[in-house]
């Protein structure tokens, strides 16, 4: 009788935050997981927790050719994968005002261009696995223009319509694809933002969530749902009334820049 082999994962962003709250999820349930991030010291106290379960996949995924040999090492020593979840990403905010081209290209480097090599390596190693699925983390800023989220919002809808079209141009692939859209959860970039705060998760809680709901693969996952629920039908608001909501939200002395 053949023994179910433990399902491989590639989590990316999966230093801090979500990812490595989700890191401990998907370890927690038995399955073998390439890690990638920039900070490879995480990545290696994680190895030595799940020994056995764990491959340090570090670099810096804005370059093509980094994931590409991440994607080569996974082929070679798994050969195929059967979950792929895209996390890394970047929340910088603008001020339009004194506007920094450059913190743009940065942001749509690392959230989008980064995310499309990162399926330009996985979907060969996807198509070779165990019922495959594709996960993309995506925004509510997609739902709605936020202030000071001119990079950061246009980063996430380019990743949003890239997820909803590759999920169109895979299916017949058998690989599924489900966006997750967090709204408030309790990480850095939260703990930073002085705005008003209508709904927010432990990042843990977040994840277990995520966790859960990816066994299900739907096409989306929004969280938390109260903040959801509010949020969609302000998208649907006249400009006037957008740009309303916006200025209350505006924070007190803004930065030109903000890390992650």
């Amino acid at each position: 009788m053949s023994v179910a082999l433990p399902r491989r994962y590639w989590l990316t962003g999966a230093s801090n935050g979500i990812g490595a709250a989700l890191a401990e999820e998907i370890l927690k349930s038995g399955a073998h997981l390439a890690v990638s991030s920039r900070s490879v010291a995480p990545l290696k106290v994680l190895s030595k927790r799940y020994p056995g379960q764990v491959m340090v996949a570090a670099g810096d995924l804005t370059n093509s050719q980094t994931v590409r040999e991440i994607g080569e090492r996974i082929a070679h020593e798994w050969g195929s994968l059967d979950s792929v979840i895209l996390n890394a990403g970047t929340c910088e905010y603008v001020d339009a005002r004194q506007l920094d081209a450059s913190i743009i290209e940065h942001v749509v480097r690392t959230n989008l261009l980064a995310s499309s090599y990162c399926i330009d390596a996985a979907v060969p190693l996807l198509r070779a696995g165990n019922a495959p699925h594709l996960v993309g983390m995506a925004s509510p800023a997609t739902y709605l223009p936020l202030p000071r989220a001119e990079a950061y919002g246009t980063s996430k809808a380019g990743l949003r319509y890239l997820f909803e079209s590759v999920r169109r141009d895979l299916a017949a692939d058998g690989i599924e694809v489900t966006l997750v859209s967090p709204g408030f959860v309790d990480t850095l970039p939260l703990a930073n933002n002085d705005a008003p705060v209508p709904v927010s998760w432990p990042v843990d809680k977040a994840a277990r969530y995520i966790f859960d709901e990816l066994k299900r693969r739907p096409p989306e996952i929004a969280l938390p749902a109260p903040f959801m629920a509010a949020l969609w039908p302000l998208s649907k608001l006249p400009d006037s009334g957008k740009l309303a909501i916006g200025k209350r939200m505006v924070r007190r002395q803004p930065p030109i820049k903000d890390q992650p």
